[in-house]
Formats: structure tokens, C-alpha cells, sequence
């Protein structure tokens, strides 16, 4: 291993964050290992049940909120944020107010960023170890018990938001974020303080009002929870408050101020594909499971299966108009599925246009 004492670990922290940007990271900072006061939160967060169905989040036991515990020899955590905001032809916020078309969370528009940074963290890895020699490390994306958005916080990259998400001032919240744990005693990059203020824009436009207070999410609530995360059937006070989104939601975002800053990335891998960034809800409701998996291969929307895509885009449809080719591929579908899923919310969706049709 690595003579750590021959080491100019303030050096080589610069040289880090130099070999980050060239790797493609908008930003790398350095924390150490203490998230007690995220880990309160975190408890505290799991016993009002905000986490739903996600019971991962306390699967792990403490080796969440406590680094050196999930990876012995944990000295430091080197957090990167990568920018994917795409730069689109079409305003989704005109997405959203167009009853036909589909909206989905910008960050899953291309190419799954858990390969892509997960590349990269290995090779900026690789890079410290031709430098210095072997040392103990693990990349994370999103893939373990890793409390990504604290640790962030914690080596400067931005602040933790009232809607939960990490913000930065000179990139807003458009990112994703990685970490690197290493055995390294680097020096520790300071805190941001909470830029929020008064603003509770993130609050006030939550379509189901998931944000139940500041910095304080119900997951069970929350659109992308709804969509993503959860498995059977979608609570029904909850489904015409969803409008047209089909995966993911990204109204807290696009109404935060700190947002008119960002820039779209440069990075290819994430920009839009088969054109999921203006597209319809017929056109992907249409799309058979082979079509599906063809489509979705390499995309993060993959792991919800075709199932729930099809849940998800009938209520999409049944909160739009009630047209007659609506209604015909909903009726459509109906007799194809095999589902009971599926089935449930088409029928909710019919019915919820007949209703419509009724009142017109």
C-alpha cells in the first residue's frame, strides 16, 4: 500500500479536483465521515413513514450515515457532481400545460448516469493510484447505502434545499452526484451555508404537496416516488394531481430561483433520446414490452419494466382530454393487458374521461 507519510496530501487534493474537471465532473470537493446530524434527520424522516415502500433506506442499518462502517478504513469522501440539464427545442413547462404530450424528469432523457459516472469516478481513481500507488478506495452512484446529498453538503458542493435537492449558486440543483471513498486523510473542503432564505417557491408548486414542510419531503407523496419507486397500485386522491407526468417529476426544480444559473450540458451521454424530451402519451403507450426494453436500453427508465410504464402513462392519459382516440387505445390496451395492474388504471383512466364527457 501506499506511504501515506511521503504524501503532500494538500497537493494532491488540488491535483484531484484538477484531474475531476478533466474527467468531465463540474465540481469535486472532500469530506470527512461525520453525518450525525444527517443521521437524525434520516431517523427521524423514517419513523413519520415518509419513506414509504423504500425500506432500503433503513435496510442497511447505520452503514448509511456511517461511511467507515459500509467501507473499513474510511477516511475521506470525494464527492463529484455532474450537470445534466439538456438543451431542449421545447420548454418543458409547455410539456407540462400540453394535456397530449409526455413529460419526463430531465435527468432520465439519456443515458444512465450510473454507468457514466460510476466510469468516470474509476478512472479519476485510477489516476490518484499512478500517482501515489495503491490505496483503499470504492466508487459510489447511487448504488448503496450512501447518503449522497449530506456528504455533497458536507464538501462544499452546494446546500441541501427545502425540497430536499442539493443546490448550488453557480448550477442550481441540474446535477447528479458521486462519491469516492477513500483510506486518504485529504483536507476537508468547507460547507456552504443555506442560501434558500424565505423563498418557498418548491413548496408552494409540489403538485401533490409531497413537500409537507421546509427541507421536509413525503416520499408517499411524491410524484417521482409515485412513478419510480413505488411497485402496485397508485392511490387514487393522489393520481389527477400527477397531469402528464410519467416518470419522475421536476416542477420543484424548474420553479427554484437558483436554477435560471444553470447551463446545459455539454455531455453527450445525456442528452435526449428517441425523442423522449416532445413526445405524446399515445405514441409511448403504444410501445409493446420489446419495444420497450429496446428503447429504454442503456436509460434509467428501464428498471421501472414495462408494467408500471403502462400504469403510469394510462392515468397520464385519463387526467388529459377526453378525445376519441384516447379513449379507443385505452379500451385498446384494456383487452391486450394481461395485468392487473395495468387493467386498474386504465379503468380508473375511462373512467375518469367519461366523467369528463359527461360534464363537458
Amino acid at each position: 500500500m501506499t506511504n501515506k507519510e511521503k504524501i503532500d496530501f494538500k497537493v494532491l487534493a488540488a491535483q484531484i479536483k484538477d484531474w475531476g474537471k478533466e474527467l468531465g465532473f463540474a465540481q469535486l470537493g472532500i469530506a470527512d465521515t461525520d453525518l450525525s446530524e444527517a443521521e437524525t434527520y434520516l431517523n427521524n424522516w423514517i419513523a413519520n413513514g415518509y419513506h414509504g415502500d423504500m425500506d432500503y433506506m433503513h435496510r442497511h442499518g447505520s452503514k448509511r450515515t456511517h461511511p467507515e462502517e459500509l467501507i473499513p478504513g474510511t477516511l475521506r469522501v470525494i464527492s463529484v457532481r455532474m450537470d445534466y440539464l439538456p438543451d431542449e427545442a421545447t420548454d418543458p413547462a409547455q410539456l407540462l400545460n400540453d394535456p397530449a404530450a409526455a413529460f419526463i424528469s430531465r435527468y432520465a432523457l439519456g443515458r444512465d448516469y450510473h454507468k457514466v459516472m460510476r466510469n468516470r469516478l474509476q478512472k479519476l481513481a485510477k489516476r490518484i493510484e499512478s500517482n501515489i500507488g495503491a490505496f483503499g478506495y470504492r466508487a459510489f452512484v447511487d448504488s448503496a447505502p450512501v447518503m449522497e446529498k449530506a456528504l455533497a453538503a458536507k464538501a462544499g458542493l452546494g446546500w441541501v434545499g427545502k425540497h430536499s435537492n442539493l443546490l448550488t449558486r453557480e448550477a442550481g440543483s441540474w446535477f447528479f452526484l458521486g462519491e469516492l471513498y477513500t483510506d486518504l486523510p485529504l483536507p476537508l473542503d468547507q460547507e456552504i451555508p443555506d442560501h434558500c432564505g424565505d423563498c418557498t417557491s418548491c413548496i408552494d408548486i409540489c403538485p401533490t404537496q409531497a413537500i409537507v414542510a421546509p427541507y421536509q419531503v413525503d416520499g408517499r407523496r411524491c410524484i417521482s416516488y409515485l412513478t419510480i419507486e413505488l411497485y402496485g397500485s397508485i392511490p387514487e386522491e393522489l393520481r389527477s394531481m400527477m397531469g402528464n407526468r410519467i416518470y419522475g417529476c421536476d416542477d420543484c426544480q424548474q420553479c427554484c430561483p437558483w436554477n435560471r444559473f444553470a447551463t446545459p450540458t455539454d455531455e453527450s451521454d445525456f442528452l435526449p433520446r428517441n425523442n423522449l424530451d416532445n413526445t405524446t402519451l399515445i405514441e409511448l403507450f403504444s410501445w409493446t414490452e420489446e419495444t420497450f426494453l429496446k428503447n429504454t436500453e442503456g436509460s434509467p427508465i428501464r428498471r421501472i419494466g414495462h408494467e408500471r410504464w403502462l400504469r403510469n402513462i394510462a392515468i397520464a392519459l385519463g387526467n388529459g382530454a377526453a378525445t376519441e382516440e384516447t379513449i379507443t387505445v385505452l379500451k385498446e390496451r384494456l383487452g391486450q393487458s394481461q395485468s392487473e395492474i395495468v387493467k386498474e388504471h386504465i379503468n380508473w383512466a375511462l373512467n375518469n374521461l367519461n366523467v369528463s364527457l359527461r360534464n363537458a
